[in-house]
């Protein structure tokens, strides 16, 4: 095949089997869908460079983990407890101006990462107006200011 035909063909299928796969495959990505993600790039940039054969199973491999992880999916939406095994739990960072240090440290996140998500997100400047900080199973941190009294 055509090195053109194949980067158009191979082009069609991604469009097609994202589509088939759902808005949840490209709007926020679990690291499962990364890495899905990341390996059908691999698949598919090496079957624009191989031989036909090699075009037909890259793209057979790359619907099946796009399967795979929309069947996760559907089991992660009926068991609470395969989803909280799979993308973990919500983490309080900070409660009432109080950052905790200590959850802090576990999760990996830093008071300047909190406090670059609160002047972001909330235009707030200190520690001490943010109610509460999260951080979200997806890796952002949400921040809920305090109320001005």
């Amino acid at each position: 095949m055509d090195p053109i035909l194949r980067a158009a063909a191979a082009y069609a299928f991604l469009v097609l089997l994202l589509r088939l796969a759902g808005r949840r495959t490209l709007g926020e990505l679990t690291p499962f869908d990364f890495v899905v993600l990341l390996m059908v790039g691999d698949l598919m940039s090496e079957t624009l460079v191989r031989d036909d054969a090699s075009f037909v199973a890259g793209t057979v491999l790359c619907a099946t983990l796009v399967g795979l992880d929309i069947v996760l999916a559907v089991v992660k939406t009926r068991s609470r407890r395969v989803e909280r095994w799979l993308e973990g739990e919500p983490v309080v960072l900070v409660r009432d101006g109080q950052p905790l240090h200590h959850v802090m440290r576990l999760a990996r996140v830093g008071e300047e990462d909190v406090l670059a998500a609160a002047r972001t997100h909330q235009g707030l400047e200190h520690m001490e107006e943010i109610r509460l900080a999260v951080l979200e199973c997806t890796g952002t941190i949400s921040v809920i200011p305090r109320r001005p009294r």
